[in-house]
């Protein structure tokens, strides 16, 4: 059997697990410790292999990150963030027809920026926002599916666990990964609100209209803001700004490790201060941060010998030398994988199907010329691929986002929610056109900075 062969053999016996509920980084390290196994014909080879890479994996500097984001996370969702948000994007749009649900989009933004987790912005803002749209008329199909997708935009905008994770597999820096990430995010905020502009223009009946209220009231609303405004601007600033009037020489206030740790303290310390994260809020935050930290490093590891695996086999040398020598072009090959995306969204989390694709897709994407260096193709490939992953958090019928949209509303078909999201789907796939056919929209910020 070929090396190729072997891959693709091992794959589908992969997939055939993770179908039937096996978890990912089960699935995934017991594939690598048994390919590598039967690779080199004898089981002491992966064990050794298991005890070093263990340690090189988890002794990864960079990977402090991690907690420490989802930490904040954790933070940001007990200290009351989401509804000071929320207040004062209602404010300000709720007057306009589906203006709560363009509000929600935005409130989403807010608290993405400072979450960085799909999952509980959509969590957070459907407590939130849900009641509001629904004593106000909207339909449960808008006011499910703008939330679903509002959710999504917790993994794009920067901070994101997922961004960080993608750097660290494809060893690109954080920091520009993070800069590429932001004008796809407000690309993705914006067109969500031009869509329920469109949607309620064709079921009027979906929506309903607020009182207008008055500037100084929407003054007061957005200053109450302000805990949002300085985290994230200090966190995200702190890494990207030049802070010579701080510290000797042009440089960063922050590496983000620091950032990232400055993040969580300062949402902690912000929760303590205004009483809304009690003693047992904390000590709930660190253990589920624990539990969600333990989670990823265990797919890391999974990941990482599935990924020595592979390069036992040559797998993803055959795959780039056969593409390269069939004829396709790089943008058919990037369809295709960014299609795979969309079909993996449906069965998987994102963080999984990042962690499962890198390293067979990564190589053959360097491989291919986009007219573009190799770090600002790499660093494009990975905006893209997040987008198509935040689509399949998305899709029916088992989007992760949909479920926890249905589950703060249990009252509402998951039917409804369906039907709902539709629109905001095509509004990511005209998104990611655009993004494919424009690789400088996503790149213009990085070459900026650096």
């Amino acid at each position: 059997m070929t090396g190729l062969a072997l891959a693709l053999t091992a794959f589908a016996l992969m997939l055939s697990a993770i179908f039937l509920r096996v978890p990912v980084a089960i699935a995934m390290g017991l594939t690598g410790f048994f390919g590598t196994w039967y690779v080199l014909g004898a089981p002491v080879a992966p064990m050794a292999q298991m005890k070093a890479l263990t340690y090189e994996t988890f002794s990864n500097q960079g990977l402090s990150i991690v907690p420490l984001f989802l930490l904040m996370g954790q933070f940001a969702t007990r200290t009351g963030m989401s509804a000071s948000l929320f207040r004062a994007a209602s404010d300000w749009l709720g007057h306009r027809k589906g203006g709560v649900a363009m509000a929600s989009v935005g409130a989403c933004a807010g608290f993405g920026a400072i979450c960085g987790s799909s999952l509980a912005t959509a969590s957070t803002m459907g407590q939130v926002a849900l009641p509001e749209m629904r004593q106000r008329g909207y339909s449960d199909s808008l006011s499910t599916g703008v939330l679903a997708a509002g959710g999504t935009l917790g993994i794009l905008i920067p901070p994101s666990i997922i961004l960080v994770i993608y750097a660290i597999m494809a060893e690109q820096n954080i920091v520009k990964m993070f800069m590429a990430a932001l004008i796809p995010g407000l690309l993705a905020a914006a067109g969500y609100m031009l869509t329920v502009a469109l949607y309620v223009r064709f079921r009027p009946d979906a929506a309903s209209t607020a009182e207008r209220v008055p500037y100084a009231e929407r003054m007061k609303t957005l200053i109450a803001t302000w805990p949002v405004i300085v985290i994230f601007g200090l966190t995200m600033g702190g890494i990207v700004g030049d802070w010579n009037w701080v510290k000797p020489g042009p440089q960063a206030l922050f590496t983000p490790n620091e950032a990232a740790a400055f993040g969580a303290v300062s949402t902690a310390l912000y929760g303590m201060l205004v009483g809304s994260l009690t003693w047992q809020g904390f000590v709930q935050s660190i253990l589920e941060t624990a539990k969600a930290t333990a989670m990823i490093f265990l797919i890391l590891l999974g990941a990482e010998l599935l990924k020595g695996f592979l390069a036992l086999t040559r797998a993803p040398d055959m795959l780039v030398d056969w593409i390269l020598t069939s004829g396709y072009t790089p943008l058919t090959v990037l369809a295709i994988m960014l299609l795979c995306y969309l079909v993996f969204g449906c069965v998987m989390d994102s963080l999984s199907m990042i962690l499962l694709t890198i390293p067979i897709f990564l190589p053959v994407i360097n491989a291919l010329d986009f007219g573009m260096s190799q770090e600002m193709t790499a660093i494009w490939f990975g905006i893209l691929a997040l987008i198509v992953v935040e689509v399949g958090l998305i899709t029916p019928p088992v989007g992760m986002n949909l479920f926890i949209i249905n589950g703060v509303a249990r009252d509402i078909p998951i039917g409804a929610t369906y039907r709902g999201v539709a629109p905001f789907v095509l509004s990511d796939i005209v998104r990611v056109v655009i993004l494919v056919a424009f690789p400088s929209i996503t790149l213009w910020l990085v070459q900026v900075m650096f």
